[in-house]
């Protein structure tokens, strides 16, 4: 009876000494994560200066009548810089040849795109008056109808920008109105930021901006030109950028009160929560003079010299160091104590945060911030990596694997434990130790990102690599939990592309289509980094691909008939997202690979 009283009681603690509790063993409830997107900035109409985008420059969601508006800001400074044809520079180089320049102007020849019979790796390489990284480029042809025999819908050819040495990146299609280059019209591509000044080698000339448009294999859903296109003259202009963003805003100059010059003062920011941020930043005012503290996750390592501060983001709280009484008798104080009646400034910190920041395509279009020549914002992409503060409940049952660390990083799973805790926004961290005694206590940490997918489940490569911001913090965070003698190192899976071509025959009466849907959607769940594999956790890190796992997801999609053979062949993918000729009997992975899955190729019989 008495057992049962006591349970009964411990029940109705309340919430708020749970968390007294927590704080007492210098535990937090975790901070939500903010959604992270991409939105581009489209100008108004070409401009013959740069135009500059800010930092913390704001954009956001419709308002609507039931809900404020999701506010985004920009996390890096966005330069849209202007460009032309450098001199009507043209570049055709056949495959295995030299670069052929081409005149380009209204009253130079025609030219072919590719060489006369085109051959896979033919490219037309185009030179701009500058390298445009994270810009937005608008290519106008004025073309004949006279590339025939391709899809128009599908042309056999990948845009890609010159990033230095051998290598180039692809470039994503906006717009193509040339209908595979037959017929007069635009071609929007969003160049990468890797793009940038460089000659390739065989060219002459001063180092400019590249791009190119590289012919590809033929494959059934996308054949050949049976003869070259014929370029009468291309023109070049920026119409917009690309720019990062992150659900938060940054609050600047924020007095939070004035110091009583005691221990462990607490002082209430006015915004809610405040997310983890390296810019978090206090001015202590003391008369005539301003110094800058830094914050710090814990003070067990700071003096009483030290002028640093902690924050607890969930609370929006900022804490100065503790004064602790030693077995001794002696207080020791953990960090400096501002003056007494000072001012204390918050100079800068994020808010916002939460799960309601993963809103999906077109949804950010509103400019908050004005930018002279912009005309309209759009994400392109969903947003992801938002989630809501921890809840109480979460926080329990995390309790006693953060009893067991002790904030210490010690076994795979620690580390795994700590990244998730430091970066709400990342979705999977995995920890592989040393494969050879010559690496020998060097730990990798291989983060993945939350991701969005489309209606297929289908994932992009770029949406998959963690941003800088995020790795420099988590691999901070971890340096200093770290035994010594390892060393730390945070870095994204080394992904295999892969694409999956599928023959296989209905059930009679079956919805062909739908079939098709399903069965790609499938495909795709299989090799998703967050929700595929055996136990819907992600594709396991280094774990090859064969036919025979393919085979058996496709058992469970309805309308496949099984008593019919089931072709499945497998083909590696390069960076660019050009599949290989040939089929491989199975996708092997070194320890640290992970597998991801282009759209596939699905044939019904």
């Amino acid at each position: 009876m008495m057992v049962d009283q006591l349970i009964y009681r411990l029940n109705r603690v309340p919430d708020r000494h749970y968390i007294k509790f927590l704080d007492l063993l210098g535990l937090q409830l975790r901070p939500p994560g903010a959604a992270q997107a991409e939105v581009t900035f489209w100008l108004s109409a070409p401009q013959p200066q740069a135009v500059t985008v800010r930092a913390e420059t704001e954009v956001s969601t419709d308002r609507t009548d039931v809900e404020e508006p999701i506010v985004f800001s920009t996390t890096e400074q966005l330069d849209i810089v202007p460009c032309s044809l450098d001199s009507g520079r043209v570049v055709t180089v056949a495959q295995g040849g030299q670069p052929e320049e081409r005149r380009n102007d209204a009253t130079g020849p025609a030219f072919a795109s590719f060489s006369t019979l085109p051959t896979p790796g033919d490219a037309m390489w185009v030179g701009l008056s500058d390298a445009v990284p994270s810009c937005v480029v608008l290519l106008r042809f004025d073309c004949r109808v006279s590339g025939v025999g391709v899809n128009p819908d599908n042309p056999p050819y990948v845009w890609e920008a010159w990033t230095g040495g051998s290598t180039w990146e692809p470039c994503e299609v906006e717009r193509d109105e040339t209908r595979a280059f037959n017929r007069p019209g635009d071609v929007v591509l969003h160049v990468p930021r890797g793009h940038g000044h460089g000659t390739p080698a065989g060219i002459s000339g001063q180092p400019k901006g590249w791009l190119r448009c590289r012919l590809l294999d033929a494959t059934p859903e996308r054949p050949s030109y049976r003869e070259s296109p014929i370029i009468t003259s291309i023109t070049a202009c920026t119409v917009g950028g690309t720019a990062r963003i992150i659900h938060a805003r940054v609050v600047r100059d924020e007095v939070v009160g004035s110091s009583d010059g005691t221990p462990g003062q607490r002082l209430v920011l006015q915004q809610r929560p405040a997310l983890p941020w390296t810019g978090n930043v206090l001015s202590v005012i003391d008369g005539n003079t301003i110094t800058e503290w830094h914050q710090v996750d814990s003070f067990a390592s700071a003096d009483e010299s030290t002028p640093c501060f902690n924050i607890n983001s969930v609370a929006g709280e900022v804490h100065f160091g503790p004064a602790i009484r030693e077995s001794d008798g002696a207080v020791k104080q953990y960090g400096a104590i501002p003056p007494k009646s000072a001012i204390l400034r918050m100079s800068a910190y994020r808010t916002g945060g939460g799960q309601k920041g993963n809103v999906s395509i077109g949804q950010i279009r509103v400019l908050k911030t004005s930018v002279p020549y912009v005309s309209r914002v759009q994400n392109r992409r969903a947003a992801v990596g938002g989630a809501d503060a921890e809840t109480l409940d979460e926080v329990k049952a995390r309790g006693p694997l953060l009893l067991q660390t002790r904030g210490k990083a010690v076994t795979a799973e620690d580390f795994q434990q700590l990244t998730l805790q430091v970066a709400p926004e990342i979705g999977r961290a995995e920890c592989l130790t040393a494969a050879h005694e010559s690496h020998a206590g060097l730990v990798r940490v291989l983060v993945i990102p939350n991701v969005a997918s489309d209606d297929f489940g289908q994932v992009r490569r770029e949406d998959l690599i963690p941003l800088t911001d995020t790795v420099e913090r988590i691999a901070e965070y971890l340096d200093q939990r770290r035994v010594v003698g390892t060393r730390v190192v945070v870095e994204p899976p080394a992904y295999r592309g892969l694409r999956i071509a599928v023959r296989l025959s209905a059930v009679p009466g079956s919805d062909r289509e739908q079939l098709r849907n399903n069965v790609i959607r499938v495909m795709n769940l299989l090799f998703h980094p967050l929700k595929g594999g055996p136990d819907g956790r992600g594709w396991p890190l280094g774990r090859a691909v064969q036919p025979h796992e393919v085979s058996a997801a496709l058992a469970w999609v309805g309308g496949v008939d099984l008593s019919e053979e089931v072709d499945i062949k497998l083909f590696e993918v390069d960076a660019s997202g050009v599949a290989a000729n040939q089929p491989v009997p199975r996708l092997m992975l070194p320890r640290n690979g992970l597998v991801f899955s282009l759209k596939p190729s699905v044939r019904i019989a």
